[in-house]
Formats: C-alpha cells, sequence, structure tokens
C-alpha cells in the first residue's frame, strides 16, 4: 500500500448533498479497491486561475488516502468519468 493525495475540483453548482454524494462515490471506489482513506479535507469554493468547463470556481477537496499501485488507474478511470469533478490530480506521497 502506497501513500496518496488525491485532489478534486468539483462543479460550483452542487449543493451539500450531491456534494457529499460524490465524495461518498469516491470514497466507496477507494474502499472498493483495498484501499483507506486517512483524512479529507474540504477546502470549500475558490476561484480558478482560468475557466474550466465554462466555470470559474469550483469546491476543492483533499483526500489523503493509503491505496495499493495497481487501484490507481482504476480510480483514475471512474474520476475521469465522473462528470461532476472538473479536475483531479493523484500524487505519491512517500
Amino acid at each position: 500500500m502506497h501513500k496518496y493525495e488525491l485532489v478534486c475540483i468539483v462543479h460550483q453548482d452542487l449543493d451539500e448533498n450531491a456534494f457529499n454524494g460524490v465524495i461518498e462515490k469516491v470514497r466507496g471506489w477507494i474502499g472498493e479497491a483495498g484501499g483507506s482513506i486517512d483524512k479529507i479535507e474540504i477546502w470549500g469554493r475558490r476561484r480558478m486561475a482560468y475557466h474550466i468547463r465554462k466555470q470559474r470556481e469550483g469546491q476543492y477537496v483533499l483526500m489523503n488516502l493509503s491505496l495499493p499501485p495497481a487501484a490507481t488507474t482504476e480510480l483514475d478511470r471512474n474520476l475521469r468519468f465522473q462528470e461532476s469533478v472538473l479536475r483531479y490530480i493523484i500524487i505519491v506521497v512517500n
């Protein structure tokens, strides 16, 4: 198991229930892959430096997680097809 940081920018127009649903969906994908989430930090709504999908703001979330290295490709694929996630990055922390 490696340690990773996942930073997601979620669509700004989601209400609190939909936003929490996106976080729970990501949490479920990580759990299915045999990983665990150590910490979740919700940074809140922030202005982006440039437009992404015609959006100027987004809701930022940082997740510290432990995940098998082979599972990152599946997580990457799931995040890519999640329409409410504007951008994301998975970083190895060691």
